[in-house]
């Protein structure tokens, strides 16, 4: 009835906490946190996450700006996570929008923990 009002295009994949920690434990994906660092300094982050905050999100993973992460492409699997999902959302589907062909909106650092994921200091 009110389909007016979804976004169209590719939307971000839901992915569960377990899945997230064994694919990322295996290299399948690359894990992003996009809070604060006052967020990380806190509460720690996940253990081998990338930290790109929100602010910069764009910025940074934009395909050919010269400040992707080395070995970043397109095709590479993004796991996007924050503080309660939201922030993580929005980052999903702006990568989905700069040209990123999978990408997953674990949702927060306490689901990535109850996967069994481990978290550390920054």
């Amino acid at each position: 009835m009110f389909n007016f009002l979804k976004p169209a295009g590719p939307r971000p994949q839901s992915i569960s906490p377990a899945e997230a920690v064994s694919r990322a434990g295996k290299g399948e994906i690359l894990l992003i946190d996009v809070r604060d660092i006052s967020e990380l300094k806190s509460s720690g982050k996940a253990k081998g996450a990338l930290h790109v905050p929100m602010m910069v999100f764009q910025q940074k993973m934009t395909p050919g700006n010269g400040e992707l992460p080395q070995g970043v492409t397109t095709d590479t699997p993004l796991c996007l996570y924050c503080a309660a999902g939201g922030r993580a959302g929005m980052a999903a589907e702006a990568a989905l929008k700069m040209g990123y062909t999978t990408v997953y909106n674990l949702g927060n650092l306490a689901q990535w923990q109850a996967g069994g994921g481990a978290v550390e200091k920054v």
